[in-house]
């Protein structure tokens, strides 16, 4: 999709030329797994896939109109003081109760909403249409604030306006992604730093049924709080679980489900690190440390399944594929691979058919390099 097909989209439904078209991707993950609410680090990429999204002053003063190509049902709310109604728009809201936190008045406008994110597969549709709105929203009130700023409104948009807890890696990435770039975030201090991407990746959705994600999530949350809370016990000046060195893991005397949360923890986000290093010396993503991932996630984090464990086997035998890991939140979900690019085309007729007969269910594949974050006029 582009910028032409949000202007189209527009005039068909308002009538009218829009004043600004912007846009903000998807994004993947490609290694730093459950660290972000454990102040870790993380190094996700921008996919090829965005949110579209056109706009103009509205002439009625009272209220906002959206639409949507994915929503049958517009919405409407007022700009200048939204609520949240539990519907699609409370997305778009929410950026705009951002900006009034801020002391910025929105004026009422019109706009449509297109594009190609996958929703339900855990590329983070939901930010890129945060990230898209504030983008545009601060060209349309000339704010002038930083992509890292306008990631934070829509932060805040998901977190206290919807009410969804997340980590800040998705505006983040939505928003300050580079072409050709991994973002490297560390979640404690918000530094950022974009390292060489140039591999291909392809994002397999298992389909997979996650009724237990939610629960196993907090659990998981509540686990490292606690493996934490132990941890300042000896060390009371420690900031959070990432920060604790394997070797105080080790030598700690926390029980064992515990033990097995901070090991997971301590070293995956130092596994980022060594990703992020073999990126800045040219050297590509090292595979070992995709794999490493995939096995701490599935036997320390325990949050695997039979589908994710199966595509990262199976890709292990790809020549030209440089590894595999589960991505997102794991029970169920996503995976991901990285390689050549003919390797993971020339791959994918294959793996959907023998996924199919293994599982029958016919997963989503997509392959992406990585790509650009949020722009306006583009």
């Amino acid at each position: 999709m582009t910028a032409d097909d949000a202007r189209e989209f527009f005039r068909r439904v308002f009538k009218d030329e829009p004043e600004l078209i912007g846009s903000a991707p998807g994004r993947v993950n490609l290694i730093g797994e459950h660290t972000d609410y454990n102040g870790g680090q993380v190094l996700p990429i921008a996919i090829e896939r965005r949110t579209w999204m056109a706009l103009r002053k509205a002439r009625d003063t009272s209220r906002s109109r959206v639409h949507s190509r994915s929503h049958s049902e517009p919405g409407h709310f007022d700009a200048r003081s939204p609520l949240s109604v539990g519907k699609w728009w409370d997305y778009i809201a929410g950026v705009c109760a951002a900006f009034g936190r801020e002391g910025v008045t929105i004026p009422q406008f019109d706009a449509v909403v297109i594009g190609d994110v996958p929703s339900g597969a855990g590329l983070s549709s939901s930010a890129a249409l945060e990230v898209a709105t504030a983008f545009l929203l601060d060209h349309l009130t000339d704010s002038s604030r930083s992509p890292a700023q306008m990631a934070m409104l829509g932060w805040w948009a998901e977190t206290a306006f919807v009410g969804v807890a997340c980590g800040v890696m998705d505006q983040y990435a939505s928003a300050m992604c580079e072409e050709s770039r991994a973002l490297h975030l560390r979640c404690d201090t918000l530094e950022t730093v974009s390292v060489p991407m140039t591999e291909a990746v392809m994002i397999f959705d298992t389909a997979s049924p996650r009724s237990l994600r939610a629960s196993e999530f907090n659990t998981r949350r509540a686990e490292c709080e606690k493996a934490l809370e132990l941890l300042r016990r000896a060390d009371p000046e420690l900031p959070d679980l990432a920060a604790a060195t394997p070797a105080q893991v080790e030598a700690s005397d926390l029980p064992p489900v515990l033990l097995r949360r901070a090991r997971h923890v301590t070293s995956e986000t130092r596994r980022v690190e060594q990703v992020v290093s073999s990126l800045r010396q040219g050297e590509g993503v090292p595979g070992n440390e995709l794999y490493e991932s995939h096995e701490s996630l599935r036997t320390q984090y325990e949050c695997s399944t039979p589908e994710l464990d199966w595509f990262v086997n199976t890709m292990r035998g790809v020549p030209g594929v440089t590894g595999a890991r589960l991505t997102g939140a794991g029970w169920g979900g996503c995976a991901i691979a990285v390689g050549k690019l003919t390797a993971l085309e020339d791959a994918q007729t294959e793996l959907i058919r023998k996924y199919e007969i293994a599982f029958g269910r016919k997963p989503r594949v997509w392959l992406t390099r990585a790509a650009r974050g949020a722009a306006v006029g583009r």
